[in-house]
């Protein structure tokens, strides 16, 4: 189940419920759930990344549209790239009061943002030093995904690559609008919740770690009485 018109009928026949009214709700509810799990799920596939220039003197930097998390920013400097270091905007304004004065930017705090729309900007980030040259900046960030839509968008990123999930967690959506059996309803929740644990464990975990530098994944057994 990858496609959206499969999981739409999957919905409607594990509900047993094709009424025009529940029909017709489908949809907003399939891209609730879309955003549901893009704040939940930490995976590589919804980063992106984007280089953008900022002029000499200014210190605020728009963010790219539908950016949801930032994981990292760097600059080049000459050739080299500096890993800037997050701080609050308490810190920043500690940090360098003085906006007049430039430098190379060392510190970065979020502005606002973090709605995910992707039909505007996401906020923005503020620097200090103040730049005192036009810099490169690359962002590497989290991005709200192209949603699920009949005919124009049949898959996305999450329907590829987490269909258990977003059925279950669909179909727990469903049973909360339907209104029960409740039964049914903790049944779907509990079985998307494996589905995040088990999604966790691959990218947080398995995916984030090497066997060289970080040893072999050991499971303990419980040794029987003697």
């Amino acid at each position: 189940m990858a496609n959206y018109t499969y999981l739409v009928n999957d919905i409607i026949e594990a509900s047993e419920n094709d009424g025009t009214e529940f029909v017709s709700y489908i949809p907003k509810m399939v891209n609730r759930v879309e955003e549901r799990l893009t704040k939940t799920l930490d995976d590589y596939g919804l980063v992106t990344a984007t280089s953008v220039s900022l002029p000499t003197n200014q210190n605020l930097l728009t963010l790219p549209a539908g950016t949801l998390i930032i994981k990292n920013i760097h600059i080049k400097d000459e050739g080299t790239k500096i890993a800037l270091l997050q701080r609050t905007d308490e810190f920043i304004n500690d940090y360098w009061p003085v906006s007049a004065s430039t430098g190379t930017p060392k510190y970065y705090a979020m502005k606002g943002g973090g709605t995910g729309n992707t039909s505007s900007t996401s906020g923005s980030i503020l620097l200090a030093p103040v730049p005192n040259s036009t810099y490169e900046y690359q962002i590497h960030y989290n991005v709200m995904p192209t949603k699920l839509e009949a005919s124009s968008n049949e898959t996305s990123y999450i329907s590829l690559n987490f269909p258990n999930g977003l059925l279950y967690c669909c179909l727990a959506e469903a049973f909360g609008y339907l209104k029960g059996p409740m039964d049914m309803l903790q049944l779907y929740e509990s079985k998307y919740k494996s589905e995040i644990q088990l999604f966790a464990a691959e990218q947080i975990g398995r995916r984030r770690r090497d066997d060289y530098t970080d040893g072999t994944v050991r499971i303990p057994i419980q040794s029987p009485p003697q």
